[in-house]
């Protein structure tokens, strides 16, 4: 598959790698040079391999608190808000972001690969409740704009009043309807658009002229992992409940969504493992699936890594034995049968300047 804007990046010399079934530019000019623009300026990202379904009718917000982990009752039209869909046995199905468009109306976005199953999870789901599922992926293009920077030059390039962080808004962008969203996956500011597919290239073609940097998912990739934010398939999976990943904080027991009972004894009895992040100390690059060794003995497994531009060291994020989780705590890497020094750092690994 390929979005509005694959020729677009055809054009630029985009690196083209199947992603989730679509054909997504992994880097531009280089990763590093991408990853840099978002820290110090401003790049874009065509996420329209993303997933979006809508949720309306009476019983909407009844429904979303039943499958979603979070507290939706508490956001206002307007709001956004991060959750897990979790099954049974409190595993974590997908990620996503929650949007509410008006009282009975709800945006979710759900990671590419699992945008199929999440509609038929949420489809089966919603037959108990007066809501309707709507897959709308088709309706919308998505750049996500990122960048200390970002947010004035997509104001200033297309006469936008941009929402604050964690809110949307309905806008007209190249005359068509759309939402800004303050919402990404980087760790930096920036703002978040669903437009219409058709009018997508041309307004590629206006933020590349006010001197925003195209990225691929190769720099968004060392970006939120900097950042420590979770990638579902690496970090986040059906065999992970989210206190393990470290997302407690997005989970509210007391609502009764799908799985609230095997997430509550696993923040009542603790975890045999936690997510942790982690830097190399000295050469070495930590990959997934590379074993976390302490006192010469297996504790863990690497769940992402990469050399991160930013802080010009190995870093990733791993699982490890819970007691070993502590930042400060002295731990090995087995990169290719090299036993890398690394330490456990606190989250994030890169914090975004003020």
């Amino acid at each position: 598959m390929r979005t509005p804007l694959y020729e677009q990046h055809v054009e630029l010399g985009a690196k083209v790698v199947d992603f989730a079934g679509w054909e997504m530019p992994v880097q531009f000019e280089g990763i590093r040079e991408e990853h840099m623009a978002v820290r110090t300026y401003a790049g874009m990202f065509d996420v329209s391999h993303m997933g979006q379904v809508e949720v309306e009718g009476p019983g909407a917000l009844a429904f979303l608190q039943r499958v979603l982990s979070n507290d939706v009752g508490a956001v206002a039209v307007g709001g956004a808000q991060y959750s897990c869909l979790c099954d049974e046995r409190g595993g974590v199905l997908d990620d996503l972001i929650a949007y509410r468009l008006g009282a009975d109306r709800w945006l979710l976005v759900t990671n590419a690969a699992n945008h199929a199953s999440d509609l038929a999870w949420l489809g089966r789901h919603a037959r108990r409740f007066d809501a309707l599922v709507r897959d709308v992926a088709d309706r919308y293009a998505m750049l996500a704009v990122q960048g200390p920077h970002a947010r004035d030059v997509v104001a200033r390039s297309l006469g936008l009043e941009l929402p604050p962080r964690m809110r949307s808004a309905a806008v007209r962008v190249g005359r068509r309807p759309a939402i800004a969203c303050g919402t990404g996956y980087t760790g930096e500011d920036g703002v978040e658009l669903l437009i219409d597919p058709e009018v997508a290239p041309a307004i590629w073609a206006e933020l590349l002229d006010a001197g925003i940097v195209p990225c691929g998912l190769g720099a968004r990739d060392t970006l939120r992992l900097e950042a420590c934010l979770p990638l579902h398939g690496n970090e986040l999976s059906p065999e992970r409940n989210p206190i393990e990943a470290g997302l407690g904080w997005c989970c509210k027991e007391e609502t009764g969504f799908i799985g609230a009972e095997a997430v509550a004894r696993a923040r009542a009895e603790g975890t045999a493992e936690r997510l942790a992040a982690l830097k190399i100390e000295g050469p070495g690059i930590p990959r997934r699936g590379n074993p976390v060794l302490h006192g010469g003995q297996p504790v863990g497994v690497v769940t992402s890594g990469t050399f991160s531009p930013s802080l010009e060291v190995g870093a990733g994020m791993a699982y490890v034995r819970a007691e070993l989780a502590e930042p400060g705590t002295e731990v090995e890497v087995d990169v290719r049968g090299k036993r890398r020094p690394a330490r456990i750092a606190s989250k994030p690994l890169y914090e975004r300047r003020s």
